[in-house]
């Protein structure tokens, strides 16, 4: 080897450590679904090559309890896709940094904080939706559900799987969304009579339309998207939108007071509100934050934003969120999954 090759290819080494070396490792905690992650990495650091992102994800209460029990000691630099519910309530406790990243102009006024700063951007929305498997329900001579009082009928009778509404954001909008069409008292009492019907809580949100899908039960309250995706699969299942309108929730970033790389979480929250990020949001969800982006797949149904409740109180939720949870497992949550 030459001098002038060994010294050119040293100093290769030397530039590509040094590029490796400064590359911040950012810790996004996280409640999107596992498949969401590697996508939603690889596109961000394309754009972005000096960051590496380290995801701690795990379902909406845990991220939620684990950010409150850190709040001393700080160990997230980003929140990127948990419920906005949640956030309200980190925000409601001084942790949140407010920013306002450069497409917030571009991004719906309900799905964002309502301050200059906001401390939090929607990304996407999702609400509870029943799988109704037709084959399984035909076996047992089971109604097709239209409303929610409907699935408190007593034909349902075990038949039913809906989420734990205090690990899972998909069963917490579903009892928010109750509480607020129904009234505080009314939602307790139909809320009883459901539990009658409930054969097990599960701690995902996806989940009860995955074991409709396969036939596990012949109903799961679940998200609507995973509904169209397991019955364009092919699982012999109807999506329906309860005619009282469905709670709904939305997922959203914000970065986290305190973090030490605030330059590289604010780079994610600009990228986050941009319409490449939503684009490949709505590769999970149908309706995103950024004006005009949206997708609805094969089989999704076709009333869903009309469906969403109008005045979805996410401050009321976040304020009474505690409380509805503590007053719930007390009464249901004998029937959970293990964790």
């Amino acid at each position: 080897m030459t001098l002038r090759l060994a010294v050119a290819t040293a100093a290769a080494v030397v530039l590509a450590t040094g590029t490796a070396a400064a590359a911040t490792k950012l810790t996004v905690y996280t409640a999107l679904e596992p498949e969401q992650l590697g996508p939603y990495k690889k596109a961000f650091e394309a754009d972005n090559p000096d960051i590496t992102i380290q995801w701690v994800r795990d379902s909406t209460g845990v991220v939620t309890a684990k950010l409150l029990a850190e709040k001393a000691n700080p160990q997230a630099d980003v929140v990127w896709g948990l419920a906005a519910s949640s956030l309200m309530i980190l925000d409601q406790q001084g942790m949140l940094d407010g920013y306002a990243p450069a497409g917030l102009a571009t991004i719906k006024p309900e799905f964002r904080d309502a301050k200059d700063q906001p401390t939090w951007v929607g990304m996407d929305a999702w609400m509870a939706a029943l799988c109704f498997n037709t084959v399984e329900a035909g076996k047992k001579n089971l109604p097709k559900p239209q409303s929610w009082a409907d699935l408190a009928k007593p034909e349902y009778k075990g038949q039913v799987v809906m989420p734990n509404p205090a690990s899972s954001g998909t069963g917490f909008l579903a009892v928010s969304g109750w509480m607020q069409i129904m009234g505080d008292k009314p939602a307790w009492e139909y809320m009883d009579k459901l539990h009658d019907n409930i054969a097990v809580y599960t701690h995902s949100g996806s989940k009860p339309c995955k074991m409709a899908a396969a036939g596990e039960y012949p109903i799961g309250l679940s998200i609507e998207y995973t509904g169209a995706q397991q019955k364009t699969k092919g699982a012999p299942i109807d999506v329906i939108l309860a005619s009282e309108g469905t709670g709904w929730d939305m997922e959203a970033t914000a970065i986290v007071k305190g973090t030490k790389n605030l330059d590289a979480a604010r780079k994610l929250a600009d990228w986050s509100s941009t319409d490449k990020a939503a684009k490949l949001y709505t590769q999970y969800y149908a309706v995103a934050a950024v004006k005009g982006v949206s997708n609805y797949p094969a089989n999704y149904p076709a009333n869903a934003e009309a469906a969403m409740i109008k005045k979805n109180d996410f401050a009321w939720a976040a304020s009474n969120r505690d409380a509805i949870l503590a007053e719930w497992s007390k009464r249901y949550n004998a029937k959970s999954e293990p964790k």
